[in-house]
């Protein structure tokens, strides 16, 4: 329980120093390291929860590990719901995110929520990159503290 709020703590404190020492203008930047920062952490952790499970059947099945084992590893809690088209998009839903719940429920912080999801899109990413799958994720937040992580799955 401890170690939670070390993180939560540590992931907040990691994104306002990216934006006060990113230049107002550029800000796509700081944008893009806490992506990366979270693709890395994201690599390392789908690597000790995959070594030793079987391989996954298809896309669907990988996606379930997302939702269930990895975002209840990373996050707390399972996703709330996965859609799919069966085409290569997945939305996956949190209505109570990790990393809104601190914030207020107003509206008053909509506007500065969406940086606070660059980091977790790193994350799910680089799981991703990992089991062998390229994708393209966008978070969207609608209302405090749900959000919604689309995942478009690149085929190559």
């Amino acid at each position: 329980m401890a170690d939670d709020v070390i993180f939560d703590l540590l992931h907040s404190e990691i994104v306002a120093f990216l934006h006060r020492t990113t230049e107002k203008d550029n800000q796509d930047q700081c944008i893009n390291k806490l992506e990366s920062l979270g693709f890395r952490i994201g690599q390392s952790i789908v690597e000790r929860f995959t070594k030793e499970s079987p391989r996954f059947k298809d896309d669907l099945d990988i996606m379930k590990f997302i939702c269930k084992e990895f975002w209840s590893a990373v996050f707390k809690k399972q996703v709330d719901n996965l859609r799919t088209n069966h085409q290569g998009v997945y939305v996956l839903q949190d209505n109570k995110f990790r990393f809104l719940t601190q914030m207020s429920s107003g509206k008053q912080y909509m506007e500065v929520a969406p940086k606070y999801l660059a980091m977790s899109c790193g994350v799910i990413r680089g799981a991703l990159a990992n089991i062998g799958i390229n994708s393209v994720i966008t978070a969207e937040v609608s209302a405090m503290p749900s959000c919604k992580f689309q995942i478009q799955l690149q085929r190559t």
